[in-house]
């Protein structure tokens, strides 16, 4: 009954313990999101397999525990894990990769530039600063003695962002333990009881597209392409029917070939609606011009986000409606490729959805991966818990549990959800321009976490 007894003292308490918490949290972070944590192939080796800006990330977030008294591992450079305690694990599964920088920002996208209360950067909003959030509620219990009768263990990945063999790699190589619930702090408040289910697929095949030389838009399958270019056989006339056209472009003349840039809005891919993808607007402006039916065709078809145009939009009531991501496109030596980052919910058959795009399209398709789906019971223990920690310190009561379309390390461990960090009605420009994290929020999720964390161990442990 002693455990019990410690549980119940500690109501309203956390918010006000995490106060000595805050000004370390903002240099922490400050310093982490200088490191560009970015896959960089060239750099990968055995050791730091996503690249040298990942190993330093992960590094440094692991160095600053050890010096904390934590018990750290590295695991061969693919997740760096800090734990104390004993007894069931309560696990945090963040992570430090990040996606790539493109487009102006207002501020330099690696120097934690603090502006108006808020620290912009990549990263800093997903996921290094609810990373730094939940390492700093595990500090806080351990300093407060408050890890008794379960382990606290927090996994910060390498790869979330392209794949998660990060933590494919720390469970399924390593053959680590999977914790007995928990959460990844890689979504929004309240609380995400589902995700739909994510494939990439792609379109390739050897077409003739002449005067076009080459093609080169996106940087990962899972944002809207926001700069699309390509080179062509010079021609006088772009200048003139860019202009007509509204969007905003470069063009330039080099010798005997035309440079020609369109500009877009990066979002999302789960999103795509809220971006402007300037891949497609670069198809249907060449196949416009060159009167190419297959550009134009694949510009028309994709130019709906939810499938409508491909007629193989689904919806459902718990995960909503399908969306399309074209993000990648390339084309060289003629071979076209694109690559689509296809989200879909709980009551779509996949394989059945790709044979149909197939059909419909002119060069093979392949599927590249699949995340199914994932539900959980909204009544269940852990959600229960979790939602309760949300409401307790941050005295929202009005805000409901959601799902979304954006998928997360709660589809690679057992018994978690995504709970948080970002708050209602609050746009941190995730895999846009200027991302950013409001450090109030950063600083109210170490009360919300320590609780959370807390609750679920002496939940477990009263269960031993």
């Amino acid at each position: 009954m002693l455990l019990n007894r410690r549980k119940s003292s500690m109501n309203h308490q956390f918010k006000h313990l995490a106060l000595p918490y805050f000004d370390i949290a903002d240099q922490l972070l400050f310093d982490w999101s200088k490191i560009n944590s970015c896959y960089d192939e060239t750099t990968s080796k055995v050791g730091q397999p996503f690249g040298k800006g990942v190993k330093d990330a992960l590094n440094y977030i692991g160095k600053v525990a050890e010096k904390d008294g934590f018990n750290v591992a590295y695991n061969d450079g693919y997740a760096t894990e800090i734990s104390y305690g004993q007894g069931p694990i309560i696990g945090v599964y963040a992570h430090a990769d990040v996606v790539p920088v493109s487009g102006s920002w207002t501020y330099p996208p690696f120097s934690g530039t603090i502006a108006n209360g808020r620290m912009y950067g990549r990263g800093t909003s997903d996921d290094k600063g609810p990373a730094m959030a939940a390492y700093l509620a595990m500090k806080l219990l351990k300093d407060k003695g408050l890890i008794n009768g379960y382990t606290a263990r927090l996994v910060i990945g390498g790869n979330e962002e392209r794949g998660s063999a990060c933590l494919h790699y720390y469970f399924h190589t390593l053959k680590k333990p999977q914790a007995v619930a928990g959460f990844t702090p890689d979504g929004e408040f309240p609380l995400i009881y589902g995700e739909k289910g994510i494939s990439n697929y792609k379109l390739e095949g050897i077409v003739s597209l002449n005067p076009i030389h080459r093609i080169n838009a996106g940087v990962v399958s899972n944002s809207v392409i926001d700069r699309a270019e390509a080179i062509v056989d010079y021609n006088e006339k772009w200048e003139t029917y860019l202009k007509a056209t509204k969007h905003h472009y470069e063009i330039e003349h080099i010798n005997n070939q035309t440079r020609l840039v369109i500009f877009g809005k990066a979002a999302h891919g789960s999103l795509p609606e809220l971006g402007i993808n300037a891949g497609l607007i670069l198809l249907d402006v060449l196949g416009n011009f060159y009167k190419l039916d297959f550009l134009t065709k694949l510009a028309q078809q994709y130019r709906d986000p939810f499938g409508h145009n491909l007629e193989a939009y689904y919806e459902s009531k718990l995960l909503h409606h399908t969306t399309y991501n074209v993000g990648l496109i390339n084309y060289e030596s003629g071979v076209f490729s694109m690559v689509v980052n296809f989200r879909y919910p709980e009551t779509v058959d996949l394989d059945a959805t790709i044979n149909k795009i197939a059909g419909q399209t002119d060069v093979p398709v392949t599927i590249l991966m699949r995340s199914h789906p994932l539900l959980f019971d909204p009544n269940s223990s852990l959600v229960q818990i979790l939602l309760k920690a949300y409401q307790q310190e941050s005295g929202d009561f009005k805000s409901q549990m959601m799902t979304i379309g954006g998928g997360t390390y709660a589809k690679e461990a057992h018994n978690i959800v995504a709970f948080g960090s970002h708050f209602p009605n609050k746009d941190d420009h995730i895999h846009d321009v200027d991302e950013k994290i409001d450090l109030v929020d950063l600083h109210s999720s170490i009360g919300i976490y320590a609780r959370a964390i807390y609750d679920l161990g002496m939940h477990h442990a009263l269960k031993k």
